[in-house]
């Protein structure tokens, strides 16, 4: 069988807003951009996003969006703001989105280990 080849993509993210350049991102990861597409196999490429700190949120997220998780524990949900998350680890807010439109498969990770975020 052949060698894949994985090409590096570097997204500039200062003026964009995180949704659209997360859609863009998980198609390179999957490797739907490419002819050579197949859903069962790893064939996407390598990204690397600068500048995720410049990112442009559009509308009232900044005060109303909340993402939350849970540890499993009795009382265990966590809720944070997107305010909060944005001001001390901005590349976050792009990996959770990044990593929700991926699908939920055994490839998932995979994926998320060739995504490359600086801030």
């Amino acid at each position: 069988m052949k060698e894949l080849e994985r090409d590096i993509h570097t997204i500039d993210a200062e003026g964009k807003t995180p949704g659209r350049l997360a859609t863009y991102i998980a198609k390179v990861l999957i490797g739907k951009h490419k002819p050579t597409y197949t859903p069962n196999l790893d064939a996407g490429d390598h990204v690397q996003v600068i500048n995720a700190s410049k990112m442009k949120l559009t509308g009232k997220k900044v005060e109303q969006k909340v993402y939350h998780h849970h540890t499993t524990f009795a009382s265990g949900l966590r809720t944070v703001s997107l305010k909060t998350l944005m001001s001390s680890r901005p590349s976050e807010v792009l990996v959770r989105a990044v990593s929700r439109m991926l699908p939920k498969n055994k490839l998932r990770n995979e994926r998320m280990k060739r995504l490359l975020i600086k801030n």
